[in-house]
């Protein structure tokens, strides 16, 4: 039995092509950015920034999972499987834990990167201006580190798989 599972099993071979380094320093200087806008807000606007800061980060974590949850689950394939909420840095949020199709993830995030932005100009109609701003800083900066993968893998094929690693972005190819 085992040698005609052998001989009828199916491989797939992934080739390396780059693995993207994510440095301690890029991390920390990622961490440093909340801090830098919180005390900006609080400059330019007022103490109430700081509340709005602190309730706005659970908001835009849950906005951007609802949105990736409905593009995976509108794919009509088994994505949605292979992706779950992550506290790890820095891939806060609901991102994939396994390889993942290039194409899917680039699919997701730029859905959510876009219905984040017009769902935010939204709330800049009916929300304090200080509330929108805090919104929108979350919302880039849980982006950040996928817009920076987006930006080192821009030159390569879009059929290739991706793997997020804590030190690293791998990317391979059949």
């Amino acid at each position: 039995m085992d040698e005609e599972n052998i001989v009828n099993a199916t491989f797939y071979h992934y080739k390396l092509i780059k693995k993207i380094p994510v440095t301690r320093i890029q991390v920390r200087c990622y961490l440093l950015l909340p801090y830098i806008a919180i005390i900006a807000e609080l400059f330019l606007f007022s103490w109430m920034s700081l509340f709005y800061f602190a309730i706005t980060a659970p908001l835009v974590l849950w906005i951007h999972y609802v949105i990736s949850r409905s593009v995976l689950l509108l794919s009509g394939s088994s994505y949605h499987k292979r992706w779950k909420f992550s506290m790890r840095l820095p891939w806060i949020g609901y991102i994939t834990d396994q390889n993942i199709s290039f194409r899917m993830f680039r699919k997701v995030y730029t859905y959510v990167t876009g219905i984040g932005l017009v769902l935010f100009l939204i709330f800049l109609l009916m929300s304090p201006f200080e509330f929108v701003v805090s919104l929108l800083f979350w919302h880039l900066w849980l982006l950040l580190p996928r817009f920076y993968a987006f930006a080192r893998l821009s030159g390569l094929r879009k059929d290739g798989m991706i793997k997020f690693n804590n030190q690293d972005i791998s990317y391979y190819q059949q």
